[in-house]
């Protein structure tokens, strides 16, 4: 069994002490208290009344009911008056009286004395009272904040570990549920703080019922250590184990302070238990979501290509003696065409599988102009009808880059121009030297980019909104990732009098 134990820390206020020191140390407090009003009256004897040399030993009750318990101030009340009577009241150093009105004087006195210590013994409880208030108040906001702060079941059991022994002391120890299924525990982890490995047994059976089990409790009380479960809202999620300090039973105070304990480390536990959850489901939608797409696309625009390759290739196959040579021509050409695009489909499943794992970077220095003329070079003939315009700065320096990952960018952009424009306009490139940078714009005058989608279009497998476009939504999404691997930005927004324009800054020199 996996656990997870907390560091010892030093005696904490919530600590009870022993009662036989206690017994001795209010003792004497008691004595020396009543000692030294003695001895202050039997100064003031000579100069002052009987009536008020009882003021003295008031004093000292109220002083004693400050310090000590209930029953030892009404213990000093008595004490007081027979004090009183034997020293200050003729006849000295005797218990009798000469004047039997010192008999109202004493029950008055003991009257008040009472009064006083019991009253001066409950604010002090009060006190006291609020004081624990505070410290547990204390102890739960600083046991919330950590935990809040926590985002693993097992960070969450060490740090509520911690803070309970800081504040209970003794050793406590926690197993999660997700623990619990381990049998094989860890005995380095387990004996960090010097308490022994929690019963097996005892641990399964609160988890199990969902009762305090072990010390103090009705169930296994013969055990040294307690067992308190970890409920949450949706069921059992752990069991605390403890220690308590010297093996000292936990008064029914600390008894319900522990359970509030326990109770907030069994949230933090399910909530983290219920974040993973979500984040899982989550990831399950976006794949299942991903895996949709990529199957509708791909199916489409696999089976289009290759119904077109079919057609052609059947069609030269059985009339390719009796068909004119302009028809064969466009034919051939329609094949070719649609090869390439089934080439350039695969590609960039291809190259988004690569770039997801992280590309590895050639980066050499390249003049730009070079990277560009390539990918034009590449749809020459898809070119041909319209007025592809470059301009480029005399003064353009080279770029850092891997020059076949960067002229895959430009051959996307350029598909993405062609594809999203209609036959016959133009397309123009431009780039512009910046401190460092060099920013490169491809632009056309096609329908431009959906309101709100200037984002969304570099998402995987995000298309746009025209019915009759072909593609799986994968050209852009790699813009970005070799754009980035660059060290640099790419950027979407649209043009005045229509169109699209896509901006990619690149460092012009190498970054350390």
């Amino acid at each position: 069994m996996d656990t997870l134990v907390g560091l010892r820390s030093p005696d904490s206020p919530l600590r009870s002490s022993e009662p036989r020191v206690r017994v001795v140390r209010e003792s004497a407090i008691t004595l020396v208290v009543m000692t030294s009003c003695t001895v202050l009256a039997l100064a003031l004897r000579p100069h002052l009344a009987a009536a008020n040399l009882a003021m003295v030993y008031l004093l000292g009750v109220v002083i004693v009911a400050l310090l000590c318990s209930r029953w030892t101030s009404v213990l000093a009340s008595f004490l007081s008056v027979v004090t009183f009577d034997f020293f200050c009241v003729p006849p000295y150093l005797a218990l009798g009286i000469d004047d039997y009105q010192y008999l109202i004087t004493f029950g008055v006195m003991l009257a008040v004395a009472l009064i006083v210590s019991t009253q001066t013994t409950r604010i002090r409880a009060q006190a006291q009272e609020a004081v624990g208030r505070q410290v547990r108040t204390e102890a739960l906001y600083n046991l919330s904040r950590q935990l809040t702060a926590q985002y693993k079941d097992g960070d969450v059991a060490r740090i509520a570990a911690q803070c309970a022994e800081e504040t209970f002391g003794g050793s406590f120890v926690i197993v999660s549920k997700e623990e619990k299924r381990n049998t094989d525990p860890d005995p380095h982890r387990s004996s960090a703080s010097g308490s022994p490995m929690p019963d097996p047994a005892l641990v399964q059976w609160a988890f199990d019922h969902g009762e305090k089990a072990g010390h103090g409790t009705k169930q296994f009380s013969e055990a040294p250590a307690l067992y308190v479960p970890l409920r949450g809202a949706g069921g059992m999620v752990g069991v605390m184990g403890v220690l308590p300090p010297h093996g000292d039973f936990l008064n029914s105070e600390k008894m319900q302070f522990l359970e509030v304990f326990a109770n907030q480390t069994a949230l933090a536990i399910e909530r983290i238990g219920s974040q993973r959850a979500a984040e899982s489901a989550q990831l399950q939608v976006q794949a299942e979501k991903m895996r949709s797409s990529l199957l509708s696309a791909v199916s489409h625009d696999l089976r289009t290509p290759l119904a077109s390759i079919t057609g052609a290739a059947s069609t030269l196959r059985v009339q390719g003696d009796k068909l004119e040579s302009g028809t064969r021509g466009e034919l051939l050409d329609s094949i070719a065409d649609e090869a390439e695009r089934l080439s350039r489909l695969v590609g960039n499943l291809l190259d988004m599988t690569r770039l997801e794992t992280g590309p590895e970077l050639r980066r050499e220095m390249y003049p730009l102009e070079e990277i560009l003329g390539a990918a034009l070079r590449r749809f020459e003939r898809q070119l041909e009808h319209r007025r592809v315009t470059t301009q480029l700065p005399e003064t353009v320096p080279m770029v850092y880059a891997d020059e076949v990952l960067l002229g895959q960018v430009f051959i996307n952009l350029l598909e993405n121009a062609m594809k999203y424009s209609p036959e016959g306009t133009p397309i123009e490139l431009s780039a512009e030297v910046m401190e460092n940078l060099v920013a490169v714009e491809v632009r056309d005058r096609g329908s431009g980019i959906p309101a709100g989608e200037e984002q969304e279009i570099f998402e995987k497998f995000h298309r746009g909104k025209t019915n009759d476009t072909r593609g799986v939504g994968l050209g852009l999404a790699i813009c970005r990732a070799i754009v980035q691997a660059h060290r640099g930005t790419i950027t979407a927004y649209n043009r005045a009098g229509g169109g699209a324009v896509f901006r990619i800054c690149l460092p012009s020199q190498e970054l350390s």
